[in-house]
Parts: C-alpha cells; sequence; structure tokens
C-alpha cells in the first residue's frame, strides 16, 4: 500500500476537499490488490467431491488424465468453483538454473472449454478456459446449487517416480468465498501415481490391426535367405 503525508495548512474550504481528494485517490491507487475482491461474495459453500481420478500407473510420454467432479452441495451458489492442484513439478537442487520449477507432468490441456477458433495468442496446445492468473489454479465460474461440474487435466507424464498431487477445492479466487464440505472439512484429498521410465512395449496385431500389450510374437518357421 501507497502511504500518503498530506500538510494542510491555511487553506480554503474547497482547497481542503481539493486535498483530501486528492489523497484518497493516491491511497486508492495503492490498494488496488486490495479492492481486487470487492465483486466477490463473502461466505462459506458448500461443495462436495464427487470423483478424484488419476491412474497409478504410469509412464513416460504416455498421455494420461488427472479428472475431478465438483458439485454445489449447498443452497447458494458458489462465485466461481475453482481447483488448486500441487506437485505436477519438483523442485530441482541442480545449480544455477533460471527457474527450479521442473515439471513432472506437462499439461497439455487444463479445465475450461478451448476457443474455437483459436485466438492468435494460443498455443499449438491450448492450456483451457479454466486456467487462471495464479500458479496451478483453474476456475470454471459460477456453480448453482445442486450442479456439478468437470475438471479434466490431459497430461503427459514426463519423469519417473512415485508422486502424490494433492487438491483443493476454492468457492472464488480472490479470497472472500470459502469452500467447506458439507461435513464442515476443507474439501481437499490427494492421489499417488507411479511413473514408469519408460513405456510398456505394444505391437500392432496384423489379424485386427489393432494396439496389443507386449512385443510382437516372432514369425513361425526359419526365415528362408533373399535370393
Amino acid at each position: 500500500m501507497v502511504a500518503a503525508t498530506v500538510r494542510v495548512g491555511k487553506l480554503s474550504r474547497g482547497a481542503s476537499a481539493a486535498v483530501c481528494a486528492a489523497s484518497l485517490a493516491l491511497l486508492a491507487s495503492g490498494c488496488g490488490e486490495a479492492q481486487r475482491d470487492a465483486h466477490e461474495p463473502k461466505g462459506f459453500y458448500a461443495v462436495e467431491v464427487v470423483r478424484a481420478s488419476f491412474p497409478r500407473k504410469q509412464a513416460i510420454a504416455r498421455d494420461t488424465r488427472f479428472e475431478m467432479v465438483v458439485r454445489n452441495a449447498g443452497a447458494h451458489t458458489i462465485p466461481n468453483v475453482a481447483v488448486t492442484l500441487d506437485s505436477f513439478y519438483y523442485t530441482s537442487a541442480y545449480p544455477h538454473l533460471s527457474a527450479n520449477k521442473r515439471p513432472v507432468w506437462i499439461v497439455n490441456t487444463g479445465p475450461g472449454a478451448v476457443a474455437s477458433p483459436p485466438v492468435q495468442s494460443e498455443e499449438v496446445n491450448p492450456p483451457g478456459g479454466g486456467e487462471t492468473a495464479y500458479v496451478n489454479t483453474w476456475a470454471l465460474g459460477p456453480l448453482a446449487p445442486g450442479r456439478q461440474t468437470r475438471f479434466v487435466w490431459r497430461v503427459t507424464p514426463v519423469k519417473a517416480g512415485r508422486y502424490t498431487v494433492h487438491y483443493t477445492v476454492a468457492a472464488g479466487i480472490d479470497g472472500r468465498a470459502h469452500a467447506t464440505l458439507p461435513s464442515g472439512g476443507t474439501p481437499a484429498g490427494r492421489l499417488v501415481a507411479s511413473i514408469a521410465p519408460a513405456p510398456p512395449r505394444t505391437h500392432v496385431n496384423p489379424e485386427t490391426g489393432q494396439i496389443a500389450p507386449g512385443a510382437h510374437p516372432a514369425a513361425p518357421g526359419p526365415v528362408g535367405a533373399v535370393p
């Protein structure tokens, strides 16, 4: 916040009013962050996590998806239902990095509808319309009582290992609307996934043309020499 000191001496009533107005304007300009949440309703909103799923077994470079279904379990419309995901990245100890956050999963597309046709500023793989300015947080707007909405992240694992992904549901992103479980707890949880260092071996079944697990079976009999 910007601190302003106004020295008022022998000023006329009109001049004093002008100085006070200027002071208030200066203070307001310095308190923009505090006013940012002025339009978000204040209160507590009951939510239910209907489903949260993430494959327990994954493999490098094999696309997968993290999915959550959130329901409004209260009597009032949730201002802006949002989900924050932690641990899609890890902190690297490698020295002299410009940024020490490195991905465990690359988010190809996040929750929310993607503009069609895409706008010029969008990437080849757009992040989804639910992306917010907050790190690891996606919001899908108001949610009426009794209704539910689905959050889907399409991701690609890029680092082998065993990881725990934590999620938290919010009723808004500006700090005034708070989500709570019907029982009064915090709508949060975690899912564990193990990422194998290489994708499983597969082959194309020549009889069906479909991808099948395992290596391609060896051809029966010896292979004759090419004349």
